[in-house]
C-alpha cells in the first residue's frame, strides 16, 4: 500500500526530521529509520516514510500522526528525539518540525498525495520575511493552483505551515525523475514564479528525493536490529503513555 499526505490537518499532524548522514552511513541510517517507523506506530503514527536526496546527502523521515494537543505534541517530539538520538553516530539531525497541511491538489481528484517506494518527490521550504505567515501561505497556494494543471508528470502537491515557527513548505509527487527535472528546467523560475515570492521570503531551500521506504513495506526481521534502539523506543513509548495519562 502507498503512503499518504493529507491536504488538510483536521485529523493528522505531519512531521519531517531532516538528517545529514556522516561518512558512508546513509544506508545504515535508512535501515535505522525503518525501525523508528516500526516503533512510532505505538505513538499513533498512521503513515511514515523515508526520502533520500538525489542531489546531496540528505535523508528525511516523514511521519503522519493522529491529531493531538500541543502538550502531547511536545511530549511526542521529546520521545522521537530520544529514539532518534540512537542514530547520532550515523547522521546529524539538521532540523525537525511538526506541520499542518492546509491545501493541496491531485490529478486523480482525491484529497491526498499518494506515493510508494521508488517514487520521486520534490520539496521546498521557505522562511517568511516577517513572522506573519499569511502572505507567504497564500502565495504558495496560489502558485500551486495556478501551476498544477500545467505541470506535466506531477500527480499531487501539498502545502504545509509549521506549528512552532514561521515556515511554509510544499511537497510534490511525480510520475518519474524525468518529469520532475523537465518541469524544473523548463518552468523558468526567475520569470514565472520568483516575482510572486521574492518579497515574501528570506530563505528558500529546494531538493528532489527518491522515496526509499514507506511503512507498508515489509520490514526486516526485528531480531536483527540493534537491541539498544529497540529498547529506547520501548522505553520512550512507556514514558510517553505515562505522561499522556497524567494530562
Amino acid at each position: 500500500m502507498p503512503c499518504f499526505v493529507p491536504f488538510h490537518g483536521r485529523n493528522l499532524d505531519i512531521s519531517f526530521f531532516v538528517f545529514k548522514p556522516i561518512g558512508l552511513f546513509a544506508e545504515e541510517l535508512i535501515e535505522a529509520l525503518k525501525y523508528v517507523s516500526f516503533c512510532s506506530e505505538d505513538h499513533g503514527c498512521a503513515y511514515s516514510s523515508v526520502f533520500k536526496s538525489l542531489h546531496g546527502n540528505l535523508v528525511i523521515w516523514y511521519g503522519a500522526w493522529m491529531k493531538r494537543s500541543n502538550e502531547k505534541k511536545e511530549l511526542l517530539s521529546a520521545t522521537l528525539k530520544s529514539a532518534l538520538a540512537n542514530v547520532s553516530s550515523m547522521a546529524i539531525l539538521l532540523d525537525y518540525s511538526f506541520f499542518e497541511p492546509y491545501a493541496g491538489e491531485s490529478k486523480d481528484g482525491h484529497p491526498i498525495a499518494r506515493f510508494s517506494s521508488g517514487d520521486t518527490i520534490s520539496m521546498n521550504s521557505m522562511l517568511p520575511a516577517s513572522d506573519d505567515l499569511t502572505d507567504l501561505s497564500y502565495a504558495s497556494v496560489t502558485l500551486l493552483k495556478s501551476c498544477f494543471l500545467k505541470m506535466d508528470g506531477v500527480t499531487a502537491g501539498v502545502c504545509f505551515r509549521c506549528y512552532d515557527r514561521p515556515r511554509v513548505a510544499c511537497l510534490q509527487v511525480w510520475k518519474s525523475v524525468h518529469s520532475c527535472y523537465s518541469w524544473l528546467l523548463n518552468s523558468n523560475f526567475r520569470k514565472t514564479i520568483s516575482p510572486y515570492l521574492d518579497q515574501l521570503y528570506v530563505d528558500l531551500k529546494c531538493d528532489v528525493f527518491r522515496v526509499v521506504y514507506v511503512s507498508s513495506d515489509d520490514l526486516v526481521n526485528i531480531r536483527f536490529f540493534p537491541l539498544q534502539i529497540l529498547t529506547n523506543c520501548k522505553e520512550g513509548s512507556d514514558s510517553e503513555n505515562e505522561s499522556f495519562e497524567s494530562l
